[in-house]
């Protein structure tokens, strides 16, 4: 198998060189070339012809988000890994580039973080290169997917096994396009409340739930300590904490904590779902969307111990599929759904065990 082939765009002759000879330590990939601004990469894209590309977003002549668009005019498929900065301004155009087509971003570390943030970026960028480029390269995703040969779950039934209480879902990779898509699904009146873990620094979680918001008739906020749950309101954990429930008298309320990572993230879906298991029991219905690694997977075995149920997005429609690649392999998932089928999936199990139907769900409340 040939060498990942990589073109670094970029404005900065020091970040193209450290991205560049970061890049080239790993022996599955190679720099076929780099560009100081996307009209350059533009031209030099036919002749490159890369696996994979990585875009910073602020260049001169031509940015990162108007070479995106038109890359995504002739080639739908080729990943391109966004480079963006930590600041408000980066985040906004970050998610631009996502709902543009860009396949996911990684963010450049502030200075005061030193070479240890550079090699925790460089890190994670070659784990992202790796992974798309080798599906592109038709080689499939093995870096973060796990072995097909899933066992199909012993209770996998297609319907609700009970009343569920609260829903929670852990999403990374492809996660703020696959959530744009599947929040607005969820009706008004929806009976129970929503707590999500998207893998995302501070201010990116913030932006991601106002855009969420402003498209979505339920209510969705970035969630904050003290928070009561209520029916029909969805909350995202914030960058840089973990987001728990915890049972404070009558109400379930939303805790946060900086504990250390797990599964290298915080905020960790297994950190939640442990916290939402603890609280609701057989409960919980959990959902497992698309991202790298294995976030979210002993979190899910907790919840099926308890008689949860778990939801997980199907390989065809994730953008990488790792995390819920790695709970259909343990045997855990109750469903197994493409990402239009996740939503009516959801208000159909929320629906059950309570008087309105899945299309007239108004007025009814959930536990919390």
């Amino acid at each position: 198998m040939g060498k990942i082939r990589v073109l670094v765009v970029d404005d900065s002759v020091v970040v193209r060189r450290l991205l560049s000879d970061g890049i080239a330590r790993d022996p599955a990939l190679e720099v076929v070339g780099t560009a100081s601004h996307g009209g350059i990469a533009l031209k030099k894209l036919p002749a490159l012809n890369p696996d994979v590309v990585t875009m910073d977003i602020e260049m001169p002549e031509m940015d990162g988000l108007t070479a995106l668009a038109e890359i995504r005019k002739t080639d739908r498929k080729l990943p391109v890994v966004m480079v963006s900065s930590l600041t408000e301004r980066g985040a906004v155009a970050t998610l631009d580039a996502l709902a543009l087509g860009a396949t996911d971003y990684v963010t450049k570390p502030s200075a005061v973080a030193g070479a240890a943030g550079q090699e925790a970026m460089l890190a994670e960028l070659i784990a992202k290169l790796k992974a798309f480029g080798g599906r592109h390269l038709g080689t499939g995703n093995r870096f973060a997917t796990p072995a097909r040969a899933a066992r199909p779950s012993s209770l996998a039934s297609g319907g609700a096994r009970r009343r569920i209480d609260v829903v929670a879902i852990g999403i990374s990779t492809g996660g703020p396009n696959a959530l744009a898509a599947m929040i607005p699904q969820i009706p008004a009146g929806f009976p129970v409340p929503i707590v999500i873990v998207q893998h995302m620094p501070p201010l990116f979680t913030k932006l991601l739930a106002d855009r969420l918001a402003a498209r979505a008739v339920i209510a969705v906020k970035e969630g904050a300590a003290g928070d009561r749950l209520q029916p029909g309101t969805a909350y995202i954990a914030p960058g840089n904490h973990h987001m728990l429930v915890r049972r404070v008298g009558p109400s379930a309320t939303i805790v946060l904590e900086q504990g250390p990572p797990e599964n290298s993230c915080r905020p960790a879906a297994d950190v939640l779902f442990r916290s939402v298991a603890d609280v609701y029991g057989a409960g919980v219905l959990a959902v497992v969307m698309t991202g790298m690694g294995q976030d979210g997977l002993a979190g899910s075995g907790i919840i099926r111990d308890r008689g949860g149920q778990v939801l997980v997005q199907d390989e065809e429609s994730s953008v990488v599929w790792g995390m819920p690649g790695f709970v259909v392999e343990a045997g855990l998932a109750d469903e197994v759904l493409s990402l239009e089928a996740l939503a009516p999936a959801i208000v159909r199990r929320a629906a059950f065990g309570r008087a309105s139907p899945p299309a007239a769900l108004g007025g009814v409340g959930g536990r919390g």
